[in-house]
């Protein structure tokens, strides 16, 4: 089917393929990091044992003529190089490399930094020895293994050699490259051991089971058509391991990972590309976000007014329409901030021409300002494809903008912009600038999956490369020319690569309006944010039909206790077009979340400095519990609370509370760590707050844009505490504060004012 995701392990199965094992390392300069590899090639063969076929992988000769010309176990470039303490480079190819060195799109600036001197060298009987104070590399030479540490010894993962293997029956193929019989190009096949204990997170805003250990998962952007199945929106080549490392395969071809699915000892990350080029991080979680997102880009800072309610559906029409929901949010005290119009605002519904329709829209520019000056942003579909009857088609071709195929014409009937030619960069820019200029927020960059796979790009380049660079290039686009225009870094985008997290923000494709639905939603936000992504959201209720009341009743806290909120959707999706109980739940919740702004704002700009995600596994803060590893339907909202949605019909459900006290936000009851059966309060969701936690309040306000920051509340979360902090953010101040209070005598104390003469404080304790 067109776009489906190329699984490359197909290649690593197949008997006319030949196949070169890493055996040996033959040549190594330890100053340079840099040497050679001997591959030694082997076939399948097949071996009948009573009526059953294996296969086994066997040493064979040569196959080309002249012999003299080729060899048989060729010697090829492997590289180590250190990027901080904590971050190692592994390069190894499996041929000479004739194309020329560009900057990398996925890397900050296009390159990794040397940090050599942190690293010391030994040499060791087996071989060599590179030490940090975080860990330690052993690079041996026969057999061949690059083996990682950490600071206290522990073998964390290595490569897996054949012999590694011998004593099993199962045909593993080790580190190894594969040359394909039909056109002679290879793939990597990076290889390396797993533990018994050994879990796996991370990949992307994947919607599987959350734990990867026993998965095989296939990095390809596709259009997922929804939350409940193994393809994603947003792959990412990234993933971290409960041992203590974390693995970035720096690739934009499509890559196939089999955690153990096969042979439950290997981790094979098998590689579209002639190259394995692998950065791998030591530490704990926070740590290896830390250094990855150091490695490939870290969040802006999205705008205050970003943060609140985004009020939306499949579609509004009309100005006539726009204004009638910007009243009703404020007559029914919905606080909202951002309007926007899908796919209806062109003259013919999803014919993007970046142009409103002049039957529908008397005034677009002065309906904007009039919403802005009401505390309301404006937000505006589009998306990178054009189909024939498209005004601007014809354009579009003429000037050579498009992706094409093999024979220069376009390998779709839609016209797909290529983003890797400056001037369809510049046409595309122009055109989003215009809108922007015209006083509208931010722009949803939708869709972006499904490049063609056989195209052939501006850059020279073929799908089997670009496609899933993209989305990255696209988010780039559309994040630049917004923060040259307007002075903000967002954009609301459904497709992501590696990289795209440094051009917020994202959200979480075309849910059903289902229970399961809902907690896939979670589980693919939890695993996006393990991936590097500070900033998400979903569709609050679902997206594919009318949500039911009582699913949008449950999910509508859960969106409002993300990152970003949005409710989005078939019709109605507005609270007040359900039942007067809903609208009063609905309003609550979106109350809370405006009253927890300056938490939600500080959390924000923290995560975003520390490469964290907002929407947080609870093993991110809680690395040495073990059941934190095993929880994936709840999470902690930014460092300090903890959220359990209700993912069925009912008021309580099993939660798992780390260890030390916890104290419910709606009831003020106070839990041990441990298991517990926990109701949820008038607001359908549990919401718990960490011992010794201060979560600042704001006055309620319609929009951000009229909060009064000059006077806040600190509510003391405090059991047994006789301490307790928060960070603190606020708007037209760079700094980031951390606000502490002391116990003395029954009540708290602030230690000191950062903002003094700018904000007071009233102090409250909840105990």
């Amino acid at each position: 089917m067109l776009n489906e995701p190329p699984d490359i392990s197909k290649d690593f199965e197949d008997f006319r393929n030949t196949y070169y094992l890493a055996d040996e390392l033959v040549k190594f300069n330890p100053e340079t990091g840099e040497g050679t590899i001997k591959y030694l090639r082997h076939n399948f063969a097949t071996r009948q044992a009573f009526n059953n076929m294996l296969s086994k992988l066997v040493p064979a000769p040569a196959n080309e003529f002249p012999t003299t010309e080729y060899e048989v176990s060729p010697e090829l470039p492997f590289s180590i190089e250190f990027i901080s303490d904590r971050t190692i480079r592994i390069k190894t190819s499996s041929g000479p490399q004739f194309k020329k060195q560009e900057a990398s799109l996925m890397l900050v600036n296009g390159v990794a930094k040397n940090a050599r001197n942190l690293w010391k060298y030994s040499k060791i009987t087996e071989g060599h020895k590179y030490t940090s104070s975080k860990g330690s590399v052993v690079i041996t030479e026969k057999p061949w293994h690059v083996s990682i540490y950490n600071a206290q010894g522990k073998l964390l993962t290595s490569t897996l050699h054949l012999d590694d293997v011998k004593s099993t029956y199962t045909p593993v193929t080790p580190f190894s490259f594969v040359r394909r019989a039909d056109d002679y190009s290879r793939s990597m096949d990076a290889v390396f051991s797993m533990s018994p204990e050994e879990k796996i997170f991370g990949c992307g805003e994947s919607f599987t089971q959350f734990n990867k250990r026993g998965q095989k998962v296939i990095l390809w952007t596709d259009d997922a058509n929804g939350v409940q199945n193994e393809t994603m929106y947003k792959p990412i080549p990234f993933y971290m391991s409960s041992r203590g490392y974390g693995v970035f395969m720096h690739h934009s071809t499509p890559i196939t990972v089999d955690f153990g699915k096969y042979f439950n000892g290997a981790n094979s990350m098998m590689i579209g590309d002639d190259e394995a080029d692998l950065f791998v991080f030591i530490g704990e979680p926070k740590d290896i976000l830390d250094e990855y997102t150091d490695l490939t880009g870290k969040a802006e800072m999205p705008p205050l007014w970003s943060f609140g309610f985004w009020m939306s559906r499949i579609t509004y029409f009309s100005e006539t329409e726009g204004r009638e929901i910007a009243k009703n949010l404020r007559k029914y005290k919905i606080p909202s901030d951002v309007i926007h119009f899908d796919t209806g605002w062109f003259e013919t519904d999803w014919r993007c021409n970046y142009e409103f329709s002049k039957n529908r829209f008397n005034d677009p520019i002065d309906m904007i300002a009039d919403m802005k000056e009401d505390g309301f942003n404006v937000c505006l579909w589009q998306l990178p494809y054009f189909t024939p009857r498209n005004t601007l088609f014809n354009e579009i071709i003429e000037k050579g903008l498009a992706v094409k195929d093999r024979k220069g014409n376009i390998p779709y009937e839609d016209a797909t912009l290529d983003f890797t030619n400056p001037e369809t960069v510049t046409w595309y820019q122009n055109k989003i600038a215009s809108l922007l200029k015209q006083g509208v927020g931010v722009i949803k960059v939708d869709f972006g999956e499904a490049a063609p796979a056989t195209g052939i790009f501006n850059n020279g380049k073929t799908g089997f490369y670009e496609h899933n660079l993209f989305p990255l290039r696209y988010n780039k686009a559309v994040s630049e020319i917004t923060k040259e225009v307007t002075g903000n870094s967002i954009i609301w985008a459904r497709s992501a690569w590696s990289g795209s997290q440094r051009y917020p923000l994202h959200w979480g494709g075309d849910a059903a309006t289902t229970n399961t639905a809902m907690a896939a939603t979670l589980r693919g936000g939890l695993s996006f944010g393990l991936s590097g992504f500070t900033f998400w959201s979903h569709d609050v209720g679902g997206f594919v039909t009318k949500s039911p009341e009582d699913l949008y009743r449950r999910w509508t806290p859960f969106g409002m206790l993300t990152s970003h909120v949005r409710s989005h959707g078939e019709p109605p999706t507005e609270p007040w077009e359900y039942s007067k109980e809903f609208l009063v739940d609905f309003r609550n919740a979106d109350n809370l979340r405006y009253q927890l702004m300056p938490y939600i704002y500080g959390q924000a700009k923290d995560a975003s400095e520390k490469g964290l995600p907002m929407l947080r596994a609870m093993f991110v803060e809680f690395p040495n519990d073990p059941g934190s590893w095993l929880v994936d339907d709840q999470y902690l909202f930014g460092s300090d609370i903890l959220v359990a949605p209700l993912f069925e019909n009912g008021t309580e459900r099993n939660v798992y509370l780390p260890k030390g006290k916890w104290i419910d936000y709606q009831t003020n009851k106070i839990y041990e760590g441990g298991w517990h059966s926990i109701k949820a309060g008038d607001i359908p969701i549990i919401m718990l707050v960490k011992n010794g936690t201060i979560l600042p309040h704001i006055k309620l306000a319609q929009s951000t844009k009229d909060m009064d920051w000059s006077s806040l509340e600190l509510k003391v979360f405090a059991a047994d505490a006789t301490t307790a902090s928060c960070k603190l953010y606020v708007p037209n101040n760079t700094n980031l504060y951390n606000l502490e209070v002391v116990k003395k005598g029954n009540s708290f104390e602030l230690v000191n004012n950062p903002l003094e003469g700018n904000t007071k404080f009233k102090i409250s304790t909840i105990k």
